[in-house]
């Protein structure tokens, strides 16, 4: 996602005391979880179907996140971004409210089912790139998340050249750990928002094509016990990438194999856990734009094909309620 990144404040929060790094173990994380654990993450992740959508450019009057009326049909909003250096744009918006007002306005969403988070990272930050420790920003992120009173956190990696590294899987299993440790499975949530090429995988053998380090299928088989959904951006991979049914549901191109809506799903990823994102307008990425009525058909025959995740949409005000009323009409009517 691109970050418009207008105000920041003047220093990051001191990182908390590091630890070494948590080496990837040989089995699944999640084998390593009691029956109790297991079953308290599964019953504490809110019930699919998800509709997100993020806020990051300035709008004019509105200090913070819109009121709730605006963002109808939705019941995930995400304040963007918070950098390793900081709170950004929407972010730093809400720490400039008043205890009173940011009490009422959480309050608010909560009365209408809207949870109210912040967004990690986004497409400026490279923090495996740039050697920073993922135990430290993960204590960080969560110290952030609990001072400014906020349900949860999205984590929007888009260090592309970590991932193409083979270096970035094991940085987001480290970090996701932790940040889970303190932002307990029950009380926050947690989500991560991949581009769907990182699902790539070579079909029968499950071995990346593209990403040695394993992409996000290695990231979910090892912590997506502790990860409540995946907002996957299905878009910005190119000119005719992911903008028809057929390509954004059941099979997608040769560029990049295997990532389709369905396709994920059949790679191990639960379906309930893959919200579809895209761009509200063709100004809010460079392609995989598709119109609200037609992602809305697509997103139908997903549904009938036993999907049930939800959608995501990039990134408001540019779009708001009338859209996500739209899509969601022949599937999920508000």
């Amino acid at each position: 996602m691109f970050s418009s990144s207008i105000r920041r404040i003047a220093a990051f929060l001191t990182a908390y005391l590091l630890v070494g790094v948590i080496a990837a173990p040989p089995e699944s994380f999640n084998e390593t979880l009691s029956f109790e654990q297991r079953d308290l993450a599964s019953r504490a992740t809110p019930a699919a179907p998800h509709f997100a959508v993020y806020a990051d450019k300035y709008q004019s009057g509105v200090t913070g996140p819109p009121a709730v009326s605006a963002v109808k049909g939705y019941n995930a909003f995400y304040l963007s971004f918070l950098l390793t250096e900081g709170a950004w744009d929407k972010a730093y918006e809400w720490t400039t409210l008043s205890a009173s007002d940011r009490a009422t306005i959480k309050s608010q969403y909560n009365a209408a089912g809207i949870k109210l988070m912040v967004a990690a990272f986004g497409s400026t930050d490279v923090p495996t790139s740039a050697g920073q420790d993922p135990v430290a920003i993960a204590n960080s992120i969560a110290s952030w998340v609990k001072q400014w009173g906020l349900d949860g956190v999205d984590i929007d990696y888009e260090d592309f050249n970590a991932m193409d590294g083979g270096t970035a899987e094991n940085w987001l299993i480290s970090f996701t750990k932790q940040l889970r440790s303190q932002l307990p499975a029950g009380n926050y949530i947690i989500t991560h928002a991949p581009v769907a090429p990182w699902y790539t995988f070579i079909l029968f053998t499950f071995t990346p094509s593209h990403y040695p380090g394993g992409g996000y299928l290695k990231v979910h088989q090892q912590v997506g016990s502790l990860i409540d959904w995946y907002n996957v951006q299905f878009y910005n991979q190119g000119a005719s990438e992911y903008t028809t049914c057929s390509g954004l549901i059941t099979s997608s191109s040769s560029t990049w194999p295997q990532t389709a809506l369905l396709q994920i799903v059949a790679s191990g990823v639960p379906a309930s856990k893959l919200v579809i994102g895209k761009p509200f307008t063709t100004a809010d990425a460079n392609n995989g734009y598709m119109s609200a009525s037609d992602l809305a058909s697509c997103v139908a025959q997903a549904k009938n094909k036993g999907w049930n995740g939800g959608v995501m949409a990039w990134q408001y005000p540019n779009g708001g309620a009338s859209w996500i009323q739209t899509v969601r009409a022949q599937s999920w009517p508000v």
